[in-house]
């Protein structure tokens, strides 16, 4: 089984967008240093992987589908 460090997946994506951390946290309604603590997750709740999948236009649930 592959391991996702779902966090490490979220800042690749992140850092690929034009947008400042500051932005990123403000769509989030968190702290800035909330926004890196989500960087350092192994994994995460669902609810705020969608949040931040529609924020980031970018579905990370494709991550852990089974590679067929």
């Amino acid at each position: 089984m592959n391991t996702i460090h779902i966090g490490q997946e979220i800042e690749a994506v992140f850092n690929k967008t034009e947008h400042s951390i500051s932005w990123f946290a403000k769509k989030l309604n968190f702290d800035r240093s909330n926004v890196y603590n989500i960087f350092k997750r192994k994994s995460i709740d669902t609810d705020l992987l969608f949040e931040i999948s529609e924020i980031l236009d970018f579905d990370f649930f494709v991550l852990y589908k089974p590679k067929v």
